[in-house]
Order: C-alpha cells, then sequence, then structure tokens
C-alpha cells in the first residue's frame, strides 16, 4: 500500500510542467539550429552523437539483460526458501529480500568495519597512493592558511621529483549539521592562472563521523570511497597544466567526461597494496589489518547485482534521450507516462507500475543539469574502468610500471583537464578510443 501511494507522487502537479519543459526545449533547439534538445546537449559532450550514445547503451544492456534475470531468479528462490510465500516478487519487495540475501551471502554490516578505517590511516594511505602513481608528495601545512573552523587541514601539494610547491587544498573532513549540509564534494578555492601567477586551491569537504576523545574519526568502506572520489577531482583542479584560467582543471570538461578521474580513483579502494601496504586498512588501536576475508567480501560485494543495477541506470539513461531526441510532445500521441512504460519494457525485470510517475519527480533530467546527458554516469564510468585497465594490464605489482602509467595519467587526463578534447586526451593516456570491456569485467557482466 505505501509503494502504490508512493509512486505517483507529483503526478497531477507535475506532468503539464513535464510537457511545458520537453516542448520548449525542443523549440529552443531548433532556434538555434538543431532538431532535438539531445543534439543541442551531445554537441558539448565527449559523445558524438546520439546515436554513439544509443549504441553504448544497447551494447550494455545486451549484457546487463541476461544477468539481471538471473539476479532476479536467484532472489526469488532465496527469498521462497526464506518464508516469501507469492509467486513472484514485486517491485516493493526487492529492495527487502535483497538486504536479506545480501547479509546471508556477505554476513558483515559495514559499521562493523570503521575500526580498522581511521580518518588518519586513511589519508597516509591515500597520500601514498598519490604519490605512488602521480609523483606528488601530500604534506599538511597547518597555519599557512585561514581556516573556517577548527576541523579544517590544510595542505600542500609538493612534485617529488622538483620538490615545487604546485598546488594546496583544504580538507574538511566532519560532519557538522547545524552548519553544513550533507554529503560530500569537491570544490574550487583558487583557479590556476599563469597570468595572475596564481597556483591552484581546492576544497575537499566530507561529512565523516568526528573523533571522540582519544578515539579517531571512523570510516565506513562506503565513505573511504567516497574521499577516493572526491580527492579524484581535486587532483584533476589542482594537477593541472593549462596555464588559462577557463580551460583549467575542471573547468570547460566535458560533463560526460568530468567523473573520469573522480572514479578511476575508487578503483583503488579493492586493490591490495593501497589498502594493505600503506597500512590504509588497520585497526585503529591495534594495528591489526583488516581481515583478508572482509577484503575479498567487499570486492564480491562490488559486483552483487551488478545486472539489475547497470539496467537500472541504462533505463533511466535511455528515457532522458528517448524523451529528449525522439519524442515530440507537440505531435506524438503519447504522454511522457506512456514513453516511460515502453523503455521499462526493455529496461526493467520487474515492470514499473501502470500508476508510476516517477518522472515528476526525475530531478536530474528536468531540474538538474542532466537533461540528455544522464548516460554520463555510464559513459564516464566505461572510461574510468577502461583507465584502470590500463594499470591492471602492466601489473598492479609491477611498481615501474605503474608508476610510469600513472605519471602518463597525471600528464593527460589529469593534466590537459577542459584545454583538450576528452576524447583526445582518453587517447593520449591510453592509445585508443575507449572500450567498455572493462567495465563489464570489473562488473562481474562478462
Amino acid at each position: 500500500q505505501l509503494s502504490r501511494a508512493f509512486v505517483p507522487r507529483a503526478g497531477d502537479v507535475n506532468e503539464p510542467l513535464i510537457t511545458k519543459i520537453l516542448t520548449l526545449r525542443r523549440a529552443q533547439a531548433q532556434i538555434l539550429g538543431f532538431q532535438t534538445h539531445a543534439e543541442v546537449s551531445i554537441e558539448k559532450k565527449m559523445a558524438d552523437s546520439v546515436q554513439a550514445v544509443d549504441n553504448l547503451t544497447a551494447m550494455l544492456r545486451e549484457k546487463s539483460l541476461p544477468a539481471a534475470e538471473r539476479e532476479l531468479a536467484t532472489l526469488t528462490d532465496f527469498a521462497k526458501a526464506n518464508g516469501f510465500d507469492g509467486e513472484a516478487l514485486e517491485l516493493w519487495d526487492l529492495t527487502f529480500w535483497s538486504e536479506r540475501q545480501s547479509e546471508a551471502l556477505f554476513g558483515f554490516e559495514e559499521e562493523e568495519l570503521r575500526p580498522y578505517f581511521a580518518l588518519p590511516n586513511v589519508l597516509n594511505g591515500l597520500f601514498g597512493l598519490c604519490k605512488r602513481i602521480y609523483g606528488v608528495d601530500i604534506v599538511r601545512a597547518d597555519g599557512e592558511a585561514p581556516i573556517w573552523h577548527p576541523d579544517v587541514q590544510f595542505f600542500r601539494v609538493m612534485d617529488e621529483e622538483s620538490g615545487e610547491h604546485i598546488a594546496s587544498f583544504y580538507l574538511d573532513p566532519y560532519s557538522r549539521p547545524e552548519s553544513k549540509r550533507g554529503g560530500a564534494w569537491m570544490d574550487v578555492c583558487v583557479g590556476k592562472s599563469q597570468a595572475l601567477d596564481r597556483k591552484p586551491v581546492a576544497y575537499l569537504t566530507c561529512n565523516g563521523s568526528p573523533p571522540v576523545g582519544d578515539k579517531p574519526s571512523l570510516m565506513t568502506f562506503n565513505e573511504v570511497t567516497t574521499l577516493f572520489h572526491e580527492t579524484g577531482h581535486g587532483l584533476q583542479h589542482m594537477l593541472t597544466q593549462v596555464m588559462h584560467g577557463p580551460a583549467a582543471g575542471i573547468n570547460g570538461v566535458e560533463w560526460d567526461a568530468v567523473e573520469l578521474p573522480s572514479q578511476f580513483m575508487e578503483n583503488w579502494c579493492y586493490d591490495e597494496s593501497t589498502l594493505y601496504d600503506a597500512g590504509l586498512a588497520k585497526h585503529y588501536e591495534t594495528g591489526e589489518p583488516l581481515p583478508r576475508h572482509f577484503f575479498d567480501k567487499l570486492c564480491e560485494q562490488k559486483t552483487y547485482q551488478a545486472g539489475m543495477a547497470m539496467l537500472r541506470q541504462l533505463y533511466f539513461g535511455a528515457m532522458d534521450m528517448e524523451l529528449h531526441h525522439r519524442y515530440d510532445p507537440e505531435t506524438d500521441t503519447r504522454t511522457p507516462f506512456d514513453v516511460q512504460q515502453e523503455v521499462a519494457k526493455d529496461f526493467t525485470v520487474v515492470a514499473p507500475l501502470p500508476t508510476d510517475r516517477f518522472l515528476c519527480a526525475f530531478g536530474h533530467i528536468f531540474a538538474g543539469g542532466y537533461s540528455a546527458g544522464y548516460y554520463s554516469y555510464k559513459w564516464a564510468e566505461v572510461l574510468s574502468a577502461d583507465a584502470f585497465a590500463a594499470f591492471e594490464e602492466v601489473g598492479l605489482d609491477d611498481e615501474d610500471a605503474v608508476r610510469e602509467v600513472g605519471r602518463r595519467f597525471r600528464s593527460t587526463v589529469l593534466a590537459l583537464g577542459g584545454g583538450r578534447h576528452p576524447s583526445q586526451v582518453f587517447r593520449d593516456f591510453r592509445g585508443r578510443d575507449p572500450s567498455p570491456e572493462a567495465l563489464l569485467r570489473h562488473s562481474g557482466l562478462l
């Protein structure tokens, strides 16, 4: 009953607004000489055409749909073996039984791992990784810059070879509900500028649990990957070699490529050397390394229901592109909700209810920056997985090779930013166009 009451939310109020938004976007595109809003959006992206997006979506769907169907069948069997007495799982059953199945498969709660991820140790591991692959030293520099709260830490980024100070950043790691919004993000404090002789400065903001007495801030593994993610954004800002401010760092990077450095950094959280050799994952009291069975379970958990998870994102992206490219609200006899149901037939293993009005709450494409661009999430995952595969191919245990590939990543992806088209930047790094093979392999779909 709760689910049936929830899915039609905002339908009556927002339906006319959705139609109006789609109509005005199409009209604006035609004034600008394009046929559809999607064509306008793609003009400013790494993807060179709507067809290229459709091709990637179709290829990923081909791999993820059979996996999602198998995952649903396995989940249904598990539910029936544990008290579910229906014929088939409904939408409102999926989350509950997925949680129960996850507990049975992996046998731990994320909170159990907090003692192994103390913030000081995580930072040591993160900074050690940056030195290992990018050739930079990150050093504490408290007192060298004004701060807005005692929790805030200030760091200098130094080039390992020359010793030159090349950038700085603030880290604001702890939650302050009374004065700070939730989530985590990177932002620009000072942009690089040759004309103004400015070195880049970044803000890295998280919402971890603050220390209590002598007990340090203890992080969940998800918070660790989030810190790595935001650091990836920060490094693209700080290690830029573009001298013209509007194209330096993250400025001007195409929307579907901007998540490449951040998602790339997340991969290293599943690298044994990063977690163990640098002392990132060890008990804050005893110094005991994270037990190997927990590390193995974290790696397995990464691919849990990967087919359904990928299919869900492809569904959102395909629906977005259908509405902004092939659907014309002025001439089409279908409603936007008809389009949603048609797309769902190809991209869901449990169909949405006929009364579903998800579009009325789809803020990404109607109230955010992702109109005809929701595909960007998967596009960037392809890039980041393929970039990490370059390290896998030379051997993650071959330090000389890892260093060489890491320096190449720094001199291309991190250094060139918005100064060159991301397709060319990726070719400079990888020697070829991106391939989705690594993403599918990392997701357990090959």
